[in-house]
């Protein structure tokens, strides 16, 4: 065993120890000397490009050095439990996909409780908007755009994606949408607090949704699918959050069973919420192999590897 497969294996065995649980420190105390050292060569970053009127309609473009006129895109939603949360934090996002070869979009959107349902979804959708209009002099395949977010990030987009209303009149125009460990279901998550050990008052749904409780399946996306089918990726963690599995396992039914889609439900080995996420660019392909597979599966076409 080399001593990066040791390194990891190590990790691997801390994360396991501690469990299904949110833990910021841990998860940062593993990976921020890591992502320290993270690779970010042949990437070109464009920074604070505006995307919208709002404050935090912000968003960086990671590019690969003499990319192809054509690139497959990557837009990347953080997550911060609708409350908090910065692009910056997914730097290692943004600079391992571009060196796969991917233009990657890293947006800032609006946060609770200054801003309410259903802002993150309207701003997911004004960013695939701008990449659309832009796609020409960012050298992207308007064609081959996917959406992705992790958790409340996973939460607008698959709103964004899978409820009309919130499509632009000329359609959303996008080739797939990758959930990881997202909030579909508001209702389920109030009616089952003490199941899923949710605080009361909840510390990350009420300030995005508000206290009309009365109100959260009209703001439930599982109540609200309509779009027409595309290509879905739907992830949660090994040790992820209670709630996170048992919503990820009902959107993958519902879409099956009542809407059409053929998505695919994908397990990320070895780790909880937050360390999925943390480990990309660190040599850790748990969660970036499955994001490569479906990509490459959902538009066909040889991409270049930084790494080649």
């Amino acid at each position: 065993m080399s001593v990066a497969d040791e390194n990891r294996a190590a990790i691997a065995r801390r994360i396991r120890a501690r469990g299904a649980t949110l833990d910021m420190p841990l998860a940062k105390a593993i990976y921020k000397p890591l992502l320290a050292e993270q690779r970010s060569d042949g990437v070109e970053v464009t920074r604070d490009l505006r995307y919208g009127d709002g404050a935090r309609h912000l968003l960086d473009v990671y590019r690969p050095q003499n990319a192809d006129p054509r690139r497959d895109a990557l837009i990347f939603l953080h997550g911060g439990g609708f409350v908090r949360g910065d692009k910056c934090d997914r730097d290692n996002v943004g600079y391992y996909f571009a060196r796969q070869g991917l233009v990657v979009v890293v947006p800032n959107y609006r946060l609770a409780p200054d801003h309410r349902w259903p802002a993150g979804a309207e701003d997911a959708a004004a960013v695939c908007r701008w990449v659309l209009a832009g796609a020409d002099d960012l050298g992207i395949d308007s064609e081959k755009i996917f959406l992705a977010g992790e958790s409340a990030g996973a939460a607008h987009v698959a709103a964004a994606s899978l409820v009309r209303r919130f499509h632009p009149p000329e359609g959303l125009r996008i080739r797939g949408a990758i959930l990881i460990s997202g909030v579909y279901n508001a209702n389920l998550e109030r009616l089952a607090r003490a199941q899923f050990a949710v605080a009361t008052p909840d510390p990350r749904n009420e300030p995005y949704f508000g206290r009309d409780f009365a109100a959260y399946r009209s703001m439930s996306t599982v109540e609200l699918i309509d779009a027409s089918p595309i290509p879905i990726m739907i992830t949660y963690a090994e040790l992820d959050l209670l709630q996170m599995q048992v919503q990820a396992g009902e959107l993958f039914a519902r879409l099956v069973t009542q809407h059409g889609f053929a998505p695919e439900l994908r397990v990320i080995a070895g780790h909880n919420h937050l360390t999925q996420t943390y480990a990309v660019n660190t040599g850790d392909e748990a969660l970036t192999r499955p994001i490569l597979e479906f990509i490459s599966n959902a538009a066909p076409r040889p991409r270049a590897s930084a790494y080649e």
